[in-house]
């Protein structure tokens, strides 16, 4: 057995560990609310995270030619997604806006999708978002908001308990989409390193507390029903999925059309029952933030590259519309053949979206783990790779 698969893995590891340290650093910046000191340990953060994810690329060329123990592949995936739970809350404060989202509903008995956390600048929740979106209403699906406000009931009124609840549910989902992608995959011990050994996948999820891992992994998940036939099944979990985000929403045509009457039936069902009870506990605001996406940018969006490059704001945004609709027809056309190319689908709204985040990015390359999709499992790489720096500071 050729010894450089776990090499490969063991280095990730490690390197992902290097980066957490110099983010638990006194007077590191990465942490969230960390005061700038100096830029020292924003640089090793950087090159350790680069490094590891080096790593990580080179430990799938040698899975993809060597016959490797899945277990041992799952064993080191585990650590990698449980390494970021040592460290600080990474980056961004969107676990406060979940916490402040879940508090609106369940102790102040208002609605999330309506009423803005800066309505009580006194809560905990509140002082804890971040300036910039303490006037910004919910923007996630109602199981998500469901979820947040079952973690605010259970969990003690503390910023850092309720960040390390999310944290750990992160990782939890992480671990599990691992598991499902080998169990849907052909080659099994390449999809779990794909999914598991990603270190962007673990500062997102473990470091960062993201609802993106369980949007993946209940998708994930309703592919692991379909591949056994239980369609009806299937089409609930997905659209319990878009119920945490919408991406998996506007994946869901790609799966449809190539899917058995049952899948239908099962998302109309999941659809119809979601929408009444959504309905019945938030009114029709949770239908607001399809409504509202696009309206932002962010720096690392290949539509704000191009109006960095010169390009007119209504033609960079054009040009970014066009190409959404022209690949999407053509990723139809690909589905109605019977490859629904989900992560292709998922790098298309990447490359579209004027809003961009570092942990969008592990939308594809969990998909991309369980297609044979060559093409779309190195865009899914190159476009984790270009996120890499977003949101560190220097």
């Amino acid at each position: 057995m050729n010894p450089r698969p776990w090499a490969f893995g063991v280095a990730t590891a490690v390197a992902l560990a290097t980066a957490i340290g110099a983010a638990s650093a006194s007077g590191s910046p990465i942490p969230v609310g960390g005061i700038e000191h100096g830029d020292a340990a924003s640089i090793v953060f950087f090159v350790a995270l680069a490094v590891s994810f080096a790593f990580f690329a080179g430990g799938l060329v040698a899975l993809r030619r060597d016959r490797v123990h899945l277990a041992a592949v799952c064993v080191i995936a585990a650590a990698i997604q449980l390494i970021p739970l040592a460290g600080p809350l990474l980056l961004s404060h969107d676990v406060y806006s979940y916490w402040a989202y879940g508090r609106i509903a369940s102790r102040h008995d208002s609605n999330p999708y309506r009423v803005p956390p800066s309505r009580f600048p006194s809560d905990p929740a509140t002082r804890a978002v971040a300036p910039g979106w303490r006037d910004t209403t919910s923007v996630y699906g109602p199981a998500f908001t469901a979820f947040s406000i079952g973690v605010d009931r259970a969990a003690p009124s503390s910023a850092e308990t309720v960040a390390l609840v999310f944290r750990t549910a992160g990782a939890v989902a992480a671990i599990a989409a691992t598991l499902l992608a080998a169990y849907v995959a052909r080659r099994k011990a390449f999809a779990a390193a794909f999914v598991g050994w990603n270190p962007l996948l673990a500062a997102s999820s473990a470091g960062g507390g993201h609802n993106d891992g369980l949007m993946l992994v209940l998708m994930l998940g309703a592919l692991a029903l379909a591949s056994r036939r239980k369609d009806v099944a299937s089409g609930g979990l997905w659209i319990l999925a878009a119920a945490v985000k919408a991406p998996a929403l506007f994946l869901l045509p790609l799966q449809l059309v190539r899917s058995r009457r049952r899948f239908w039936v099962g998302c109309a069902v999941a659809g119809i029952t979601g929408s009444i009870a959504a309905t019945l506990a938030f009114g029709t605001g949770w239908l607001t933030p399809l409504g509202r996406l696009g309206h932002d940018e962010a720096r690392y969006a290949i539509p704000v590259r191009l109006e960095q490059l010169g390009v007119p704001d209504r033609i960079a945004h054009l040009l970014a519309a066009a190409s959404l609709l022209v690949g999407a027809v053509w990723l139809l056309r690909q589905a109605r053949q019977g490859r629904p190319r989900l992560a292709l689908g998922a790098c298309l709204l990447l490359l579209t979206t004027p809003w961009l985040l570092p942990w969008y990015a592990t939308w594809p390359v969990v998909l991309a783990a369980v297609e044979e999709d060559a093409a779309a499992q190195v865009l899914a790489l190159a476009l984790a790779a270009y996120l890499l720096p977003a949101r560190v500071p220097f």
